[in-house]
């Protein structure tokens, strides 16, 4: 069962995990140190272990719980209002600035690529955020089959997959490549096969 905090402890608890996601982005996981931690939140030794007993493996956790959070957060309201072409337009620009803004710094990156896989946990919790993002997506579909926008034949989850799929591949390359324009021509680009009259 997970304790109840103050106010107080979890503004501290907070510090303490955006001052780890701020390291981990910039330097990776392998490459910061709890000391690095305490520094740059000014945290004693006994306040990290308070908020996170098992230490590394805590706070690990939090920060890839609190990555998978802000990937969906940077895209609302929007990705959960997609209900015409118009709002999925707005989407698809929010997404292409947001990343277009974070470059090495974006959240999916730190969460799929430096946290990895390994930890059965961190794997849950990068299923989950998908799994979330899917249905974000696939509700975005159906509500344009319902409007009559798209074809109704669609198939509302494969769609969904694979405009989920373009956004991830594309914000892979931009790590690799530094280049924008894979993300930005793929997703107008998928968007505008599916029926998107507003895609510039």
């Amino acid at each position: 069962m997970e304790r109840v905090l103050t106010a107080k402890g979890a503004a501290t608890r907070a510090r303490i995990i955006e001052g780890a996601v701020d390291l981990m982005r910039r330097h990776g996981p392998a490459n910061v140190a709890l000391d690095d931690i305490r520094a740059i939140t000014s945290t004693s030794k006994s306040q990290l272990f308070h908020y996170f007993p098992d230490g590394r493996a805590d706070l690990l956790l939090a920060v890839a719980r609190y990555e998978a959070e802000q990937v969906l957060t940077d895209q609302q309201p929007l990705l959960g209002d997609l209900t015409s072409w118009e709002k999925w337009e707005a989407w698809r620009v929010r997404v292409i600035e947001k990343y277009a803004a974070q470059r090495q710094n974006c959240p999916l990156s730190a969460l799929t690529a430096q946290l990895g896989l390994a930890d059965p946990a961190t794997r849950t919790i990068i299923i989950g955020m998908y799994d979330r993002w899917h249905a974000y997506l696939a509700v975005g579909v159906r509500a344009l089959q319902i409007s009559k926008a798209i074809d109704p034949t669609v198939d509302v989850g494969a769609t969904a997959t694979g405009i989920l799929t373009t956004v991830c591949g594309g914000a892979a390359m931009l790590q690799a490549t530094d280049d924008l324009s894979y993300l930005e021509t793929s997703l107008t680009d998928i968007l505008r096969r599916l029926g998107n009259p507003t895609a510039s």
